[in-house]
C-alpha cells in the first residue's frame, strides 16, 4: 500500500491514500443514511455563514420557563463579567428544585465546532439525564463563536464564567470543591483546554473533566481524520473550516499554545480525572485516544471509551440505538463514581 507522509511533527503516523473505514453500527447506519443531503454537506469557508444562520434559526433554544419543566428545576440566567476588554458572558444555571445545601456542579460547554450552538439547547437532556438522578447543579456557558470571536476569546469567556461561578458558589448553591468541567465535541475541546488553563493559572480546580467526542487537534494529521474523509456527519473538510475560523492567521502555526488545541500539550500532569469518549468510526478517534494515553503517561487518570461503529454525535442523532443507551449509561456511571469518591453523599452514589 502506498502512503504519503504528512508534514507535521515527528512521530505522526503515515496516512494511507485509501484504507477501508470501520463499519458503522447497523442501527446508527440506518439513521445516518436517512439524514438529508443538506445536513451531511461539509462545512466550508464558502457556506459557513449560511450554516451558522441556519443553525441559529433551527437549533432549539428553550426558554427559562421551558427548562423549569413545570417546577422540577430552578433556572436562572446570569450576565457576568467577561474577559478584560470583552463583553459580559451569559451563564444559564439550573438545578433540581427543592434540594437543600450546596450541590456539585457540572460546568458545561456546548458543542457546535466553535462556530455554532448555544447554551440553552443542551440543557434539557443534561437536566433529565444527570441533574435529576445525580442531584447536580448545571451551568451552561454562552461563549462567543468563531469567526467573529477567535482564539483566545471563546476560551477566555469560559474561564471568566468558571472564575465567577467559583467565586459565587454560595449564591449558586454549589460546592466549589466539586466542579466538573465537561462538554461535547468543540465543547469537550474547550473543557480540556479549560482544565489546562485553570491548572496553569492557579484558577478554580476541577473534580473531573467530561470529554465527549472531543475536538482537540487542529492539525488534521491523524490516521482517523483521513480514514473517515467524506464519511459520517463531520469530516476533515468541515473540521479544517472550523479550526481556521477559530484560529485565523494562527491556523497551523508551529507555536500554537495547548490552550488553543489541547492535543498540542506536552505536559498533561496535574489534571483532574478525565472521561474520554469517542466513536471508532469518526475522525476524532485517534486524537481522543492519544489524549487519554498522554494523560496516563503523565501519571494521571482517564477512562477511555471507543464505541464500535459510532460516528460523531451518534447518541444525539440516534438516541434510541442500543449503542447510544450504553454510552449514556457509561457516562452516568463515571459521574456517579466520581461524585461518590469525592464524598458528595450516599444519595448520588446509591
Amino acid at each position: 500500500m502506498s502512503v504519503r507522509r504528512v508534514p507535521s511533527e515527528s512521530g505522526r503516523v503515515p496516512i494511507p491514500k485509501a484504507v477501508p473505514a470501520p463499519p458503522f453500527d447497523p442501527e446508527l447506519g440506518v439513521v445516518l443514511a436517512a439524514l438529508s443531503r443538506e445536513s451531511r454537506e461539509p462545512v466550508t469557508p464558502e457556506n459557513l455563514q449560511a450554516r451558522q444562520e441556519r443553525d441559529a434559526a433551527t437549533r432549539p433554544r428553550p426558554t427559562a420557563e421551558d427548562l423549569r419543566a413545570d417546577g422540577r428545576f430552578e433556572v436562572t440566567q446570569w450576565c457576568v463579567p467577561g474577559p478584560v476588554g470583552a463583553p459580559d458572558v451569559t451563564l444559564v444555571s439550573a438545578r433540581p428544585a427543592g434540594l437543600v445545601g450546596p450541590l456539585p456542579l457540572l460546568y458545561y460547554l456546548h458543542g457546535g465546532a466553535m462556530v455554532m450552538g448555544n447554551a440553552w439547547s443542551v440543557l434539557p437532556r443534561i437536566l433529565r439525564e444527570w441533574a435529576l438522578p445525580l442531584e447536580l447543579a448545571v451551568v451552561s456557558v454562552e461563549y462567543r463563536l468563531a469567526p467573529r470571536a477567535q482564539y483566545p476569546g471563546p476560551l477566555e469567556d469560559c474561564y471568566a464564567g468558571l472564575v465567577w461561578a467559583a467565586g459565587h458558589a454560595a449564591e449558586l448553591g454549589i460546592d466549589v470543591d466539586r466542579i466538573i468541567v465537561g462538554g461535547k465535541s468543540a465543547g469537550a475541546g474547550l473543557a480540556a483546554a479549560l482544565a489546562l488553563l485553570a491548572r496553569d493559572r492557579g484558577g478554580p480546580g476541577a473534580l473531573g473533566q467530561l470529554l465527549l467526542c472531543p475536538m482537540l487537534d487542529d492539525r488534521g494529521s491523524t490516521f482517523s481524520s483521513h480514514q473517515m474523509t467524506g464519511l459520517g456527519v463531520w469530516d476533515l473538510t468541515s473540521n479544517a473550516t472550523a479550526w481556521k475560523a477559530l484560529l485565523g492567521d494562527r491556523y497551523g502555526a508551529a507555536d500554537l499554545p495547548p490552550y488553543a488545541a489541547p492535543s498540542r500539550a506536552t505536559d498533561l500532569s496535574g489534571l483532574p480525572p478525565a472521561y474520554v469518549e469517542v466513536g471508532s468510526a469518526e475522525m476524532f478517534r485517534d486524537e481522543a485516544v492519544a489524549y487519554a494515553n498522554a494523560i496516563w503517561q503523565a501519571g494521571g487518570q482517564a477512562e477511555l471509551h471507543v464505541w464500535p461503529g459510532a460516528y460523531h454525535g451518534f447518541d444525539g442523532l440516534a438516541p434510541r440505538a442500543a449503542l447510544s443507551q450504553d454510552a449514556r449509561d457509561a457516562r452516568t456511571r463515571w459521574l456517579r463514581r466520581l461524585l461518590a469518591q469525592s464524598g458528595t453523599g450516599n444519595r448520588a452514589a446509591g
